[in-house]
């Protein structure tokens, strides 16, 4: 093994919570490698909100300030390169970059957060994060009393619907066909008068991300200013699933209460392994992974 290049703790994914774990850990003097490809999914997301003392700052400024922060202690390294392969040792893991560099490490903390799989809508693409987006707690307050679409059916619209129509008062969900829905929950929906358009969304029109109408599969077109999505993911990464970790049934890698997955060694942090999406839940995950870590490595060499 070679020393100059084995470290406490390696972090693959090096955004909001993967800087967050690292600092935790260099606070502790561990000697850490944060690995980072640079395509956050937030990428296109003008503004973070709901995270206390950085609302309304953008994702980029609040990435950059964090790694100018993490990078002052000298314990933590960091490189810009994707991890394309990891094993498990009996001393820790090895990993290999796509730049073709190695690296060991007694800890493996996977910060590489999710991919989103869009629906092959034209327009879609180029909103993202901007004017269709995902979470009412990071948007919704920016789009109170406008006119607002959901794009999703059954549970999931339900379920959105019913934290988006205290935003507004013009909410109608777009099925892309037949609605299915409980009688129940479409009398809840009829009470709110919250519509609902079966006919298929076609396209998003839009000025540089910033929507201004729905084109549905009729060649009708309503204007709107927001909507929200329930789009599906996957993992960004593909080395915890190598390394054997287990996936929860909704895709998230499965974690305990102390971010350890399902391999030994191995822990996980932000929205790879939460449902609650956010840059605020993201740091504060990583945080916890941090000091975990440092505790078990603690407790390895005391």
């Amino acid at each position: 093994m070679i020393r100059a290049n084995y470290f406490d703790v390696i972090i693959i994914g090096g955004s909001y919570a993967g800087l967050s774990a690292a600092m935790a850990l260099g606070r502790s003097l561990r000697k850490v490698l944060v690995i980072d490809s640079g395509l956050p999914c937030n990428r296109q997301t003008p503004h973070s909100h709901n995270f206390i003392t950085q609302d309304g700052e953008t994702p980029f400024a609040i990435n950059q300030k964090a790694r100018a922060q993490v990078m002052k202690y000298q314990t933590v390294h960091f490189r810009e390169d994707l991890v394309v392969g990891a094993v498990k040792s009996e001393d820790g893991f090895s990993i290999k970059t796509k730049s073709g560099e190695l690296f060991s490490g007694r800890k493996l903390i996977v910060a590489s957060g999710i991919k989103d799989v869009l629906p092959d809508i034209e327009g879609f693409a180029e909103c993202w994060g901007i004017s269709v987006i995902h979470c009412p707690y990071c948007h919704g307050y920016e789009f109170r009393t406008k006119r607002t679409g959901i794009l999703a059916n059954a549970d999931q619209a339900f379920h959105l619907a019913s934290l988006v129509n205290n935003l507004t008062d013009d909410l109608t969900i777009f099925t892309q066909g037949e609605p299915i829905f409980t009688a129940d929950q479409l009398g809840a929906l009829k009470r709110h008068a919250i519509k609902i358009r079966e006919t298929n969304v076609v396209r998003i029109i839009h000025q540089g991300g910033h929507l201004t109408a729905i084109e549905f599969e009729d060649g009708s077109r309503v204007s709107f200013n927001a909507v929200y999505a329930a789009v599906s993911f996957i993992q960004h990464s593909d080395i915890p699933m190598a390394l054997g970790c287990e996936l929860t049934e909704h895709g998230h890698i499965k974690v305990s209460h102390f971010q350890q997955t399902t391999v030994d060694g191995v822990y996980a942090c932000g929205d790879n392994s939460s449902p609650m999406r956010s840059v605020a839940n993201a740091i504060a995950a990583g945080n916890l992974t941090g000091a975990m870590v440092n505790k078990v490595l603690t407790e390895e060499d005391f």
